[in-house]
């Protein structure tokens, strides 16, 4: 796949100004909606625990994805320490909370781009990446001058800033945010964000704005658009009738959706008996049925 065939891909010296203009956010840090404001150029470090420096905890060639980004040679993810929020029950919390990793510079993490691409995965697949954007279009910058050239993922927690999305619009060819709740009272009590749902909605919507459904091409693979995650919680937690609702009125009907079933309760979730179990099966049949319900027929 050329870099013509990408969509709407910009140009190097446009994504140069894209990175000049993220790297000038982090000396007062406003990349995610929690808009700490410390300077991460001088490596302080606000809620994301991150600084100058992008944390990478591991790379590869990754096979449990959904499967348009699998395809036959797997998805090319970089897992980025560090996160915007505070999920008690994070089932990568050893990456996002306790930040198993190390630091890279920008030429580092391109290289790591390339070695992907090399191995003949079908994406470059960010994991986590909101507090690292900076870093990952400078490096995108010596990636894409080196013949960086396949679609590239942005597979987040949903609380985005509209603001930084913009940035990217162009840049990323295919959004995977989560949706994790439509109950603020929920989404402050579990993750540590009394304003998760007005934020992720607002951010869904510039995603799709920018890249539109998921497309795939005659092999089953991704090449752009937009691919939802909700992570089914234990007794309704997650909201899911408000989730599938708001994707059938204010997205699309043929927006693919992951409702996913393999929560289990990690770090914190023991404190809480509300999250304290496995799923049920009638739990995750009952949230597969809502999105029917509400008219959504692509992924589950």
């Amino acid at each position: 796949m050329s870099v013509s065939q990408l969509h709407g891909r910009v140009g190097l010296d446009e994504l140069r100004d894209r990175a000049a203009r993220a790297r000038e956010l982090l000396r007062e840090c406003t990349l995610c909606p929690r808009k700490c404001k410390v300077d991460r150029t001088a490596d302080e470090q606000g809620f994301c625990g991150t600084g100058k420096d992008a944390i990478v905890a591991s790379y590869g060639s990754h096979f449990g994805e959904e499967p348009p980004l699998v395809g036959r040679w797997g998805s090319g993810t970089i897992f980025f320490c560090g996160c915007n929020l505070g999920c008690m029950f994070c089932q990568n919390y050893d990456i996002s909370h306790l930040k198993r990793g190390s630091a890279v510079s920008p030429g580092e993490l391109a290289a790591m781009m390339l070695a992907l691409q090399e191995r003949g995965c079908h994406n470059i697949n960010f994991v986590t990446p909101t507090h690292a954007v900076p870093q990952i279009l400078d490096a995108l910058v010596i990636a894409r001058t080196n013949g960086l050239n396949v679609p590239l993922v942005y597979n987040c927690g949903g609380y985005e800033s509209v603001d930084t999305l913009k940035l990217l619009d162009g840049v990323i060819d295919i959004y995977m945010p989560d949706m994790k709740y439509s109950d603020n009272a929920v989404s402050k009590s579990l993750s540590r964000a009394a304003d998760y749902w007005e934020i992720c909605r607002a951010a869904i919507k510039e995603m799709h704005r920018q890249v539109g459904n998921l497309q795939i091409d005659p092999e089953g693979v991704a090449t752009s658009g937009l691919l939802v995650r909700h992570l089914v919680l234990p007794n309704g937690l997650a909201g899911t009738r408000d989730v599938m609702r708001f994707l059938v009125r204010e997205i699309s009907l043929d927006t693919y959706v992951n409702v996913m079933d393999q929560y289990r309760p990690c770090y914190k979730a023991a404190d809480d008996s509300r999250i304290n179990r496995h799923l049920t099966v009638n739990e995750y049949a009952d949230a597969v049925n809502e999105a029917r319900t509400q008219g959504l027929h692509r992924g589950f």
